[in-house]
């Protein structure tokens, strides 16, 4: 039986703290996936957001910022993975190569949105621009699913009939959906499965935010939602066992803190407004 990691919405952008994909790195090594699978929407891409242009929050944005920010966090998440490996290959020792494979979000989707949006841009500006691939990864496009080992994985799942992402319960996404299945893209964590009468179980996942950074446009009650990222194990015929890593554990694992302290100390201005501090205010009450 294999092992799967899932990493879920990374979305950086060139102003938040990417030190958490540094301990996901070391958690690749630690844990020794078979089969690793990010969701997408690494590249954040603010400058090409259709919501928020014409807004003040607009202003100053740079398409190479958002890339070149999206690469420097790859290449550090990665860094783990090339450093073990070369060591691996200095004591001439068998070297570690899980399978990477790269959903393209939603928000990746941007730069195409934009070539097709205007055509003089072609050859200008690219996916390929990302470095995904140079680190390895496998990058499928935007909602080509993709089943490894009875497990389907997709950015998210749309509505055929509206083309929106798939909605509600997990239990009911299961049955619409028809087999086991992993999404990211909805700031939640969402997990259940069901059994069906021949006795087959589908599993049904929903895990879209892997960063320590809030989201301005979910507000004050928005963000408090499981960051982090996903172990299977004993994945079998989409079927696995369930384990979450948070933020907040790897934090402790390899920082020594928790990450509302990690956060208070080495980003004060971001702490000050974010749920980190929430948290840390109901712990200290409680």
């Amino acid at each position: 039986m294999k092992r799967h990691m899932i990493i879920p919405d990374t979305q950086v952008t060139p102003d938040t703290p990417t030190d958490h994909l540094r301990w996901i790195g070391q958690a690749i090594v630690d844990y020794k996936p078979d089969v690793i699978i990010h969701l997408g929407d690494h590249a954040d891409m603010k400058a090409l957001s259709s919501y928020d242009k014409g807004k003040k929050a607009f202003e100053g944005r740079r398409v190479k910022h958002d890339i070149d920010a999206a690469n420097r966090a790859m290449s550090l998440l990665m860094e783990p993975l090339h450093k073990y490996n070369r060591k691996r290959r200095l004591w001439k020792e068998r070297l570690y190569r899980p399978e990477l494979h790269f959903c393209l979000g939603n928000h990746e989707h941007r730069i195409n949105r934009c070539v097709n949006d205007m055509p003089e841009l072609d050859g200008m500006i690219s996916t390929t621009d990302l470095n995904y691939a140079e680190h390895g990864w496998q990058v499928h496009p935007f909602l080509q699913p993709i089943t490894i080992d009875g497990i389907t994985y997709a950015h998210f799942f749309a509505n055929p009939m509206n083309g929106r992402p798939m909605g509600g319960q997990i239990e009911s996404r299961i049955k619409n959906i028809g087999f086991s299945f992993t999404m990211g893209h909805q700031q939640c964590y969402m997990s259940g499965e069901l059994t069906r009468a021949n006795g087959t179980v589908h599993q049904g996942l929903v895990c879209g935010a892997c960063y320590l950074h809030d989201e301005g446009y979910k507000g004050y009650q928005g963000n408090a939602h499981f960051r982090g990222i996903i172990i299977k194990n004993e994945v079998r015929h989409g079927n696995y066992d369930p384990m979450r890593l948070s933020l907040d554990y790897l934090c402790r694992k390899y920082e020594g803190v928790h990450v509302w302290e990690f956060m208070k100390t080495n980003y004060p201005d971001i702490f000050e407004r974010s749920t980190w501090m929430r948290l840390q205010e109901q712990l200290e009450a409680a």
